[in-house]
C-alpha cells in the first residue's frame, strides 16, 4: 500500500493509572506503543510519526512533541503532521489493545470522503483511531487561529465527510485502567497475567511503581540506586508467598531508609510513615 502515514499519539499523562507512561506498558511480548508501531507498519505506512516523549527501542520511526507538552490530541496532530507527506494518514492512538486489527479495518476501508473512523461497540466514534486525508485535516487546523491546544477532537473533524467503520469491540479496545490492562493481558495472552486483587485495594503491578518511585525520590531525594524496586519486589514475593503487593512493602523500605537517615528513632520512623501516607493519597487521587 503507497500513500499511507501513520501518526501514533503517546504523549498522554496517564492520570487514570497515576500518572505511569501507558505506551511504555507490556503485553502479549511487546510494549502497547510497539505494538502500535508495528500496526502502522504491518499495513504499509511509509512514514510513521510518534507524538510523546522519546524513548528507545522503537526502530523505524520519527519523533515529535506537541508544544506545550499534554496539550492534547489535536495539538499532537498539528506538530505530527508538519512530518506528514503521504495524502493519508492513519491516526493510531498508543493504548490501543488490538491495533492491528483497528488498523487494518480503517485501511481497508473505501476513502470517498475525508476519512474513515472507528466506531465502538456501542456505536461512539473513535475519532482518534481513524484514517484521514492528509490535506483535509490540515486545513481544518488551519482554522483554528487561536491554536489548538485542548481542542476536543470532534470540533477537528467538524463539517468533515468522515464514514464510519464497524470492526468491534476488539479494535476499539484502549487500556485506560488497571483493569483494562488485566484484562487484555489475559485476553491477548492467557495465562500470563498474575491473579491481583481488585482495583479498590490499590495492589499494582510492577510497572505502577515507575511512577510511585518517582514521586517518593522527588520528595526525600533519593538517587535510583537507592531504591532498587526489582530487588524489593523479589524480597516481597518471597515473603508473601508470591502474592503481588509490592507497593506496600515498597513504601514500607523507603519508610525504613529515609528514617534511618534521619537516626532510626520511633519517632522518625512514624513521621516518615505519615508522610508516605499523605504522599499516597495525593498520588491516588491523580
Amino acid at each position: 500500500m503507497t500513500g499511507v502515514a501513520a501518526i501514533v499519539l503517546a504523549g498522554g499523562r496517564g492520570s487514570r493509572m497515576g500518572g505511569i507512561a501507558k505506551p511504555l506498558l507490556h503485553l502479549g511480548g511487546s510494549t502497547l506503543l510497539g505494538r502500535a508501531v508495528d500496526a502502522a507498519h504491518a499495513v504499509g505506512c511509509e512514514t510513521i510519526v510518534i507524538v510523546g516523549p522519546r524513548v528507545e527501542g522503537v526502530p523505524g520511526a520519527r519523533w515529535a512533541r506537541e508544544d506545550p507538552p499534554f496539550g492534547g490530541p489535536v495539538a499532537a496532530l498539528a506538530t505530527a503532521l508538519e512530518l506528514v507527506a503521504a495524502e493519508w494518514v492513519l491516526v493510531l492512538p498508543a493504548d490501543l489493545v488490538s491495533p492491528r486489527e483497528a488498523a487494518e479495518a480503517l485501511t481497508g476501508a473505501g476513502r470517498d470522503g475525508n476519512g474513515v473512523c472507528l466506531v465502538d461497540d456501542q456505536g461512539r466514534e473513535q475519532w482518534l483511531t481513524a484514517l484521514y486525508r492528509t490535506a483535509a485535516l490540515s486545513e481544518r487546523l488551519a482554522t483554528f487561529v487561536d491554536g489548538v491546544e485542548g481542542l476536543p477532537a470532534h470540533r477537528l473533524v467538524h463539517g468533515l465527510r468522515v464514514g464510519r467503520v464497524e470492526a468491534g469491540a476488539a479494535a476499539a479496545a484502549d487500556v485506560d485502567t488497571w483493569d483494562h490492562l488485566r484484562e487484555a493481558r489475559r485476553r491477548v495472552a492467557p495465562g500470563t497475567e498474575t491473579t491481583m486483587a481488585d482495583s479498590s485495594s490499590r495492589t499494582l503491578p510492577p510497572e505502577a511503581l515507575d511512577a510511585w518511585a518517582a514521586v517518593l525520590r522527588d520528595r526525600f531525594d533519593l538517587s535510583e540506586d537507592d531504591l532498587p524496586i526489582s530487588l524489593i519486589l523479589d524480597l516481597a514475593r518471597d515473603v508473601a508467598n508470591g502474592v503481588a503487593r509490592p507497593a506496600a512493602p515498597f513504601s514500607a523500605y523507603v519508610a525504613g531508609l529515609v528514617a534511618g537517615r534521619a537516626g532510626g528513632s520511633p519517632d522518625q520512623v512514624r513521621e516518615a510513615v505519615a508522610e508516605i501516607t499523605r504522599l499516597a493519597a495525593e498520588h491516588g487521587g491523580d
